[in-house]
């Protein structure tokens, strides 16, 4: 195995979504004085935004869209009338500044001295670069369906990404925390490495818990990967480095 390029999944196997739009929901019920269980709300929120985006084909719209149009079904669900037009742009804005895992920014840096590194994600360009600049991290390139066209796990963007990457995809290893995109990955040839995000989805367990047995790698975190990279790399020239 000679991997010339990692792509990798960005909501959720890079950043904690879960937090982020949980004390999102959390500062603007405490502004008004209501409580509910914001955790639980977050998680039905990324559900039904993922619904919205997921497959889609060519959309006049971006999960930015996505992020503020399914918020009215939220809010209603819950009786949160009282959450001004304002809140709800605030909450949809807080996708925007979001952290990554932890454990991610310094395998980054490592991964990114030995093969290019992008983000290939369903999320919108601006927000991927809003949230790199807001944690101090740097990718080679953002790889975003909203440019593509298609989006995960349309076979179509995979091929697209590689061919904007001039890659072939059995070079590319895709990370993910989530089978549904790594398998669609690998159906188009690229490599792929499961790694686990117990906590994505907060106190629920995540969708996904157990890779698919195909997965080329499985971690349980992106020190391991980085580890794993070392011996399946093909360097980066010192004349094409940062």
């Amino acid at each position: 195995m000679n991997i010339k390029a990692i792509a990798f999944d960005t909501g959720g196997t890079v950043i904690d979504w879960h937090s982020g739009i949980r004390d999102a929901f959390a500062a603007i019920g405490e502004k008004h004085g209501v409580a509910r269980d914001w955790a639980s709300i977050a998680n039905q929120y990324r559900r039904l935004a993922m619904k919205g985006i997921v497959g889609q084909s060519r959309p006049d719209f971006n999960m930015d869209d996505v992020h503020y149009s399914v918020l009215d079904e939220v809010l209603e669900s819950h009786d949160l009338s009282v959450f001004s037009e304002n809140d709800r742009k605030s909450i949809a804005h807080a996708w925007h500044q979001l952290a990554t895992w932890s454990d991610f920014a310094r395998p980054l840096r490592d991964i990114r001295e030995l093969v290019p590194v992008v983000s290939f994600t369903m999320l919108p360009l601006s927000l991927v670069v809003d949230v790199s600049r807001f944690n101090g991290i740097s990718w080679d390139a953002v790889i975003s369906c909203e440019a593509i066209g298609y989006y995960k796990p349309d076979p179509r963007a995979y091929l697209q990404a590689s061919k904007w990457l001039a890659v072939a995809p059995e070079d590319i290893l895709m990370v993910a925390c989530h089978n549904f995109d790594l398998n669609a990955a690998r159906a188009c040839g690229f490599k792929t490495a499961f790694v686990r995000r117990p906590r994505e989805w907060g106190h629920e367990p995540p969708p996904e818990p157990t890779p698919h047995p195909d997965c080329d790698f499985v971690f349980d975190g992106f020190e391991e990967l980085a580890r794993a990279v070392r011996s399946i790399a093909a360097p980066v020239p010192p004349s094409q480095r940062n």
